[in-house]
């Protein structure tokens, strides 16, 4: 298990404790980091005794109970709760995941830590604020660059071309690789992390594309590519099982190929 660091903040305080309800059968302490912006006595642990039989089997199940029935004051984002949004994407028990796909059981013992994702600044509670990491996303921009004609139907790619794709384009954007890399911890301002460069080698090696030359130009930067170091943490805490780290690789060995 990766474990990370949490968010930047002053010192969390202890907050205050839920007890479980009366006749729970089988509970679990929750502990909550909680960050409201507009109040005082905070950054603060939190920590909920839930009664897991009466909520579903995921996180984001304990954290709607928890709001639903314990806390209405508790803040996170969530949507599809079929892991493909990644709305949901938080730290859980030290590891960066999705709420709607991790089991409470997955973190052994009788309590969990739940946290916003590292290194980001937080917006409220598990709510971390991303502008950074949407505008490093949409840097690269990430759609089909062309000079010739466009087609009266579409653009065509063989079955192998199109078999590159696979491994890039089910990048969700939860931010999960990009908040576990340290070097995006110390560099988040000029390095644009793994989600960025996979979504970047994903466009440099589509055969529709024709701006190859002009992508690399953009990313032959001290800062903007060469900070990964080859950790290893995108690649670990990836819910959709994908390797940030080997296209990020293929795009440095890209700027050396047109080199030599």
């Amino acid at each position: 298990m990766v474990q990370l660091s949490l968010p930047k903040n002053s010192r969390v305080q202890k907050g205050k404790h839920w007890p479980a309800p009366a006749g729970a059968k089988k509970v679990k302490t929750f502990k909550v980091y909680r960050y409201d912006p507009e109040a005082s006595g905070n950054p603060r642990w939190d920590t909920y005794d839930v009664d897991v039989e009466a909520c579903g089997p995921m996180v984001l199940d304990v954290l709607l109970h928890i709001k639903n029935n314990i806390d209405p004051t508790l803040t996170f984002r969530r949507s599809c709760r079929e892991g493909v949004c990644g709305s949901c994407a938080m730290n859980i028990g030290g590891r960066n995941t999705l709420a709607c796909t991790h089991g409470h059981d997955e973190t052994p013992g009788a309590s969990c830590q739940i946290a916003p994702l590292p290194s980001m600044p937080v917006v409220k509670d598990l709510v971390p604020d991303l502008t950074m990491f949407y505008a490093q996303y949409a840097s690269i921009e990430p759609w089909l660059h062309t000079t010739t004609p466009e087609p009266q139907q579409e653009w065509r790619q063989s079955p192998e071309d199109r078999e590159k794709l696979d491994g890039l384009y089910e990048c969700i954007l939860c931010a999960c690789c990009t908040t576990s890399c340290p070097s995006y911890w110390w560099n988040g301002d000029k390095y644009l992390g793994p989600a960025a460069l996979l979504h970047a080698y994903r466009w440099l090696i589509d055969s529709r594309d024709e701006a190859t030359g002009d992508r690399l130009d953009a990313l032959e930067d001290p800062f903007k590519l060469y900070r990964c170091h080859t950790i290893m943490n995108c690649a670990q805490v990836c819910p959709k099982g994908l390797n940030p780290a080997k296209a990020i690789a293929e795009v440095k060995k890209m700027l050396v190929d047109r080199v030599v």
